[in-house]
């Protein structure tokens, strides 16, 4: 299981006794949650519930003998919707430009594309995750930045390293330091390449 992947499975029984009256609603009616990065009991996976409003989000823990299916940000490149937002133009338009690439989609696209529950808006944002083993050069963000920057909605893209995620945009900016976020935290890097002491 990998941070933004999207499980089905989890039941209200699951969710901890001080959950929110939304929580058990939205896992009631079958809702994936999505993967997120913190470390967990073995057995566990930590997990994010999302509502209908961007400020219902609820972290929580699942167990994995629970996950019934799980889609990665990967499965939903060439999902294509019939819905008609910024969001999934922008998306329509940078397939082409990440195509030699392994990348996914998040956020609330990639939870749209999976579950066909309508989660973005006109002025939703594409979240997007590019697998990166081997390093970046500021240059070449840079340059994919800038592609980015032509799309019709803001786009944010997340660099995995093999040591965490860090924003694409802060990569190409000037920082020495940028700030990278994995299981453990999040924490200021130099170089999101390298394991940190």
């Amino acid at each position: 299981m990998n941070a933004h992947d999207l499980l089905w499975g989890m039941t209200p029984a699951h969710a901890p006794a001080d959950a929110p009256a939304w929580v058990l609603e939205v896992l009631d009616a079958g809702h994936p949650v999505v993967v997120r990065r913190a470390i967990a009991q073995p057995g566990q996976v930590a997990v994010g519930v999302r509502g209908r409003l961007r400020e219902q989000r609820f972290a929580a823990v699942m167990p994995l003998a629970a996950v019934q299916r799980r889609v990665a940000p990967e499965d939903l490149r060439g999902v294509i919707s019939p819905r008609d937002l910024p969001a999934l133009q922008a998306l329509a338009q940078l397939r082409p430009v990440l195509a030699q690439e392994n990348w996914g989609v998040t956020g609330s696209a990639g939870f749209e594309l999976a579950s066909g529950i309508e989660a973005l808006h006109a002025k939703s944002d594409l979240d997007l995750i590019l697998r990166a083993p081997e390093r970046l050069e500021r240059g070449d963000a840079e340059d994919l930045l800038a592609i980015l920057d032509t799309a019709v909605c803001a786009v944010d893209l997340q660099l995995q390293t093999p040591f965490g995620a860090v924003a694409l945009r802060e990569w190409a900016g000037g920082s020495r330091r940028v700030l990278l976020k994995n299981a453990s935290g999040a924490q200021l890097v130099i170089d999101p390449w390298q394991a940190v002491a």
